[in-house]
């Protein structure tokens, strides 16, 4: 039985799900064996080169307009070939009994409170009804963390054994080249030291935090690197666009984002809700010290390697935290990688696999 991974994330920019998807899926690529059934099914318009894929077999569906008539298509292919399909994003295709979800996290139930909108209630109402199903109708679920683990368990009564938790890296970095370009774009970064954000600007990443924060200490400068989503967007946003010790730096490429990481004075992530967080882990591997909420799975992922703050209280000397020592992350970098995370789906995946065969 073959196994067919949802590509449509090469579709998107490589953020966040996307990114992960991507490192994973090339990883795995590596383990295949010549004989091994494994394909990536992406739109036929993709003009991205999928040249890294050796042993994959590339299924191109359909000319991609929307994500919903990708993966209607997706399902047709689905109903007339038997299938293993892994699928990165949050949903389970409409057909196939054999299928590997990922569900990052459980945002939208946990957090009903932030969904305040029509549109976004709505949107709401859909994910959490996709959750419901991927936790019925998915042969194995993926998470990437304990933390989201727990949740799912409790929020949907899904049993421990059914959920595999495949944990997110960083050593992407490592491959990134430098791009110090950002420093000519906002020169003051030249001039100052200065706090560095990243993701999306939505409202869970809790900017509500830094304009408090930054209101509270003028003289320090931070930036915030992302764009807004179209859903739950913070109400922050317009006032952090006028105050002058925030740069709203917006989308940067990977180089521009790890001259970011090597040069900040630390990078700050207050978010109360995450599934794992890439963007700490991804500083730390840059040398920057990371300050992180205390809540959500932070301290789960990050143990005594971060400096931590109350994600409802931005009255903190930030000079003061910095001064506590905090362990080496080299142990993260081990336990925490794409490598291993990719070899523990391939084994999951190659274990349903040899079931049918």
């Amino acid at each position: 039985m073959k196994v067919l991974i949802n590509g449509i994330f090469y579709s998107h920019q490589l953020t966040g799900i996307e990114r992960f998807a991507h490192e994973i899926s090339t990883n795995i690529d590596e383990y295949c064996s010549d004989n091994d059934n494994f394909s990536l099914a992406v739109a036929s318009n993709l003009d991205r080169n999928l040249s890294e894929f050796k042993k994959f077999s590339i299924v191109k569906l359909f000319k991609l307009k929307t994500d919903r008539i990708f993966n209607k298509v997706l399902d047709l292919y689905l109903l007339f070939h038997k299938c293993i399909c892994l699928d990165f994003a949050n949903r389970i295709p409409s057909f196939g009994k054999n299928n590997v979800s990922f569900l990052h996290d459980i945002y939208c139930r946990v957090h009903p409170e932030d969904f305040v909108t029509l549109k976004d209630k709505i949107n709401r109402i859909r994910t959490c009804a996709m959750y419901k199903k991927v936790c019925k109708r998915a042969k194995k679920i993926c998470t990437v963390s304990e933390f989201s683990k727990k949740q799912i368990m409790e929020y949907y009564n899904v049993p421990a054994e059914k959920i595999t938790v495949i944990y997110n890296g960083a050593e992407q970095m490592n491959n990134t080249q430098t791009d110090y370009s950002v420093f000519k774009n906002f020169p003051e970064l030249s001039e100052k030291e200065f706090y560095f954000t990243l993701g999306s600007l939505s409202l869970r990443k809790n900017l509500k935090w830094i304009a408090k924060h930054a209101e509270l200490y003028p003289n320090e400068l931070f930036v915030i690197s992302g764009g807004a989503l179209k859903n739950v967007i913070p109400p922050e946003l317009q006032k952090l666009q006028t105050m002058k010790n925030v740069i709203l730096a917006g989308y940067l490429s990977d180089g521009q984002i790890k001259a970011l990481y090597e040069k900040c004075k630390a990078f700050v992530m207050p978010s109360y809700f995450e599934g794992f967080g890439i963007p700490p882990l991804e500083a730390l591997s840059c040398g920057a010290q990371v300050i992180i909420s205390n809540a959500s799975c932070f301290p789960e992922i990050y143990g005594d390697c971060a400096h931590y703050i109350n994600p409802e209280n931005p009255d903190v000397d930030l000079d003061e935290l910095l001064k506590e020592r905090v362990k080496s992350p080299e142990d993260l970098f081990e336990k925490y990688s794409f490598k291993t995370s990719a070899k523990k789906l391939y084994n999951l995946l190659k274990e349903i696999q040899n079931e049918y065969n």
